[in-house]
């Protein structure tokens, strides 16, 4: 069975993570969110963009957290935003859960990624990856409102934000909503890069 279950979000210095529309995803601001992302050689290698590319330990981040991920779960409005954006060979390599209530069969793409489709929830959901994580961690993938359920429902171990020296004013708040009374957290580490700091948290019940 999976070891941990976690989730690893850019986020805006306001507490943003997202455009508030799906139409917005690829605009100027969520661009400048992922400005720390797009240089790295992994980044670069793993979407099949060419040679070269930065390392050190932004490059370092990105690898670890797509290493220790054996699947991931994600919400319906992520994946209609990602079938549209993805390369064929979409990035995960790895089983993905999607929660919706849409029936629809399994969409094997080229590289090792395959979406499951689950209509019983988040926890039904979470079972399958962890079952298909095998000993590996399962990623919560997003988006913002998924990524909530799960820390609401005290599902989640642990978390990285990395935080991007940019405002939102408006969007996806990813932590709008969040039970406070119920959730606690510990910091692990906390490291800054030219472009970015990253934040990591385990999640504990209050």
């Amino acid at each position: 069975m999976a070891r941990k279950v976690f989730f690893s979000v850019s986020m805006s210095l306001d507490g943003f993570i997202a455009p508030a529309s799906a139409g917005e995803l690829m605009g100027r601001q969520w661009m400048e969110l992922q400005r720390w992302v797009f240089p790295q050689r992994f980044f670069r290698e793993n979407l099949k963009l060419g040679g070269g590319g930065e390392e050190g330990r932004d490059n370092d981040i990105l690898r670890e957290t797509f290493e220790r991920t054996g699947a991931s779960v994600m919400g319906k409005r992520m994946f209609d935003a990602g079938e549209q954006m993805w390369p064929e060979e979409a990035p995960f390599h790895t089983p993905v859960f999607v929660v919706t209530h849409e029936k629809r069969d399994p969409w094997e793409r080229p590289g090792g990624t395959t979406f499951h489709f689950v209509n019983d929830g988040i926890e039904a959901a979470l079972g399958l990856a962890r079952e298909a994580a095998g000993d590996r961690d399962v990623r919560i993938a997003g988006g913002g409102a998924t990524i909530l359920q799960y820390v609401n429902a005290g599902l989640v171990d642990e978390f990285s934000i990395s935080l991007s020296p940019v405002f939102f004013g408006s969007g996806v708040r990813l932590f709008e909503g969040v039970d406070a009374d119920r959730v606690a957290l510990d910091q692990v580490r906390a490291e800054t890069t030219q472009r970015v700091t990253h934040l990591t948290y385990a999640v504990r019940r209050r």
